[in-house]
């Protein structure tokens, strides 16, 4: 298992939380035409390499909710070939403690879509 992060930074808030236990890849930032960074300014074949391989079950797709973020994950699932592969992200939505009025649409839209099933504690 691989988790993709853009930085450093998100390497250390990940494991903070104590809940991941695997290997990372830092990408160095994310696809962002607008600032000039294509593909080619970050650690994307790398990645490519490792996922083409068969040692690669899974790639958690750790990157922020953004365009240029999307736009990243879009082009890495592209190039990756190998379909046993299974490519997730983290889940997004509304923060615990926040209040849905408050939410943008689109965020309110995923937490829709990305719903999890309501299971009682025994």
């Amino acid at each position: 298992m691989i988790c993709v992060v853009e930085s450093i930074r998100d390497v250390i808030a990940i494991e903070d939380t104590g809940q991941y236990r695997g290997l990372y890849h830092v990408l160095g930032g994310v696809i962002s035409p607008i600032e000039g960074v294509g593909p080619n300014d970050l650690n994307i074949e790398s990645l490519i390499v490792r996922a083409n391989g068969n040692e690669v079950k899974e790639i958690i797709m750790a990157i922020n909710p953004t365009i240029e973020g999307d736009t990243t994950i879009f082009y890495v699932s592209k190039r990756i070939k190998n379909e046993q592969v299974r490519i997730s992200t983290l889940s997004r939505g509304i923060a615990f403690g926040g209040e849905i009025e408050y939410a943008d649409e689109l965020t309110l839209g995923r937490s829709i879509i990305a719903r999890v099933p309501y299971r009682l504690q025994d």
